[in-house]
């Protein structure tokens, strides 16, 4: 995957939370048989909502003069579904997932489309992340797909892109669990704040940052507030909303 501390709401992601800070870990084992995952719905703070989209942009970075290149990028609810089979103990059950894609263009040039697949654990509505499909461009052409993976292949396990309605300071989490391919973890870093980007003025907004093991020296950080969802990526800032009205807070 981005101040008064919240108690979690989500039992299950309280669990959770409490063995990540604890062992000064990020947590990569979560209780996936007590939920029943549904394609829509998701956090207030990521809605799971087909046919909605957002627009972020990074060109008030670049009327700074602090960033080089523009960046665009639409996220899109789509109506597809993925059908996933998850292994769960000595058991399997397919998970019926949303299409999540992400459509980012660099000075106005296609430089990745990735198809998230995604789903809400009900009854905590903790959303969990199963997997992606990546295709990375130059010049027009398709010419690698780093990063894909899929929950149930080569050792791969879902993780939380984002918990239900409640925030612990500390909180630490794989987003995946694709060992070697895709280890994105989260920390909640602040919370209960407002920010104002080009879409407006939004409040009770999160902080998450993220790093991966692979690439030690990365990191980015998120802004996600309640009713609208990710509101900020590093430099890049919601522009628009489509699909849906702004939620109330």
């Amino acid at each position: 995957m981005n101040t008064a501390t919240r108690l979690m709401a989500s039992a299950s992601f309280a669990f959770v939370a409490g063995n990540a800070v604890a062992d000064e870990e990020f947590t990569s084992k979560f209780p996936l048989r007590s939920c029943n995952f549904t394609s829509v719905g998701g956090s207030p703070y990521f809605p799971i909502v087909p046919g909605r989209q957002t627009y972020y942009s990074n060109a008030a970075c670049v009327a700074k003069g602090d960033c080089e290149d523009l960046t665009e990028l639409w996220i899109s609810m789509e109506w597809d579904l993925k059908r996933i089979p998850l292994s769960l103990g000595r058991g399997s059950r397919p998970i019926i997932a949303r299409v999540m894609e992400e459509r980012e263009t660099e000075n106005g040039e296609l430089a990745e489309i990735s198809r998230n697949f995604v789903a809400d654990c009900w009854p905590s509505h903790d959303v969990y992340y199963f997997g992606e499909e990546v295709d990375i461009y130059e010049d027009g052409e398709i010419v690698a797909h780093e990063g894909a993976w899929l929950a149930g292949r080569h050792g791969a396990l879902p993780g939380i892109l984002m918990p239900e309605d409640g925030f612990m300071i500390g909180s630490r989490y794989f987003q995946e669990v694709a060992p070697g391919v895709a280890l994105d973890r989260a920390e909640h870093t602040k919370v209960d704040f407002s920010v104002q980007v080009p879409a407006g003025k939004f409040d009770h907004c999160v902080e998450v940052t993220e790093t991966t093991p692979l690439e030690p020296d990365a990191e980015s950080v998120k802004v996600y507030c309640r009713g609208v969802g990710l509101v900020k990526d590093d430099e890049l800032e919601l522009t628009a909303i489509y699909g849906e009205a702004r939620s109330g807070n």
